[in-house]
């Protein structure tokens, strides 16, 4: 799939704001530890892919009634829908100085019938940019960390009128952020998420 780099500044994919907050302490404590570990940006990149994808669960499959979409939040709360865990995501990977955007999917809605808009990542290596899916893997679902052709949780179906979104974002789009912020749990988030971009 080509993506569309919607921002020619690529210093727009490592900014921090309200969102993808990684300049709060919880995030750079937490990718520091990471960054510890890891022998470069490569191997800390699927280190913070998988922390994201293992140890947050996705409040969907967990059951969990909380709605976050602040990085800082879902880090500190251990809980979020696709959206958010990629906001978590790219706040660990902005905060190491890998380029991160936000980038979409429409899907079948698996909440009933219609569609809704799902949310994963892109990382920047090698000059090219990769989709990354941190929802979190669950029976049918087996999303990897992959540089060498995407390991994603799901593969649109364009006879239901799914699709890849190609433009890549350096913040979240508005009309998915708003849903997430006025959302009182998540249970209503996840009837009202939005059915395209």
């Amino acid at each position: 799939m080509q993506l569309i780099q919607e921002n020619p500044d690529l210093p727009a994919y490592l900014a921090a704001d309200e969102v993808v907050d990684h300049q709060h302490p919880l995030v750079r404590e937490i990718a520091g530890r990471l960054a510890a570990q890891a022998v470069d940006s490569y191997v800390y990149a699927q280190a913070a892919y998988e922390f994201v994808r293992d140890a947050i669960p996705h409040s969907a499959d967990s059951g969990d009634m909380r709605v976050t979409w602040r990085a800082s939040d879902v880090l500190e709360q251990g809980t979020g829908i696709c959206h958010a865990k990629a906001h978590a995501l790219a706040a660990l990977l902005r905060a190491e100085g890998i380029p991160t955007a936000l980038c979409y999917q429409r899907l079948t809605h698996d909440a009933g019938s219609g569609h809704c808009v799902h949310g994963l990542v892109a990382v920047r290596f090698d000059g090219k940019w990769h989709r990354q899916d941190c929802r979190g893997n669950k029976p049918g679902v087996d999303a990897r960390f992959s540089l060498a052709g995407e390991r994603l949780a799901f593969s649109p179906d364009g006879e239901s009128n799914e699709m890849d979104y190609p433009v890549l974002y350096a913040a979240p789009h508005p009309v998915v952020l708003s849903a997430m912020k006025s959302a009182p749990d998540r249970p209503h988030l996840w009837e009202n998420l939005p059915d395209a971009l």
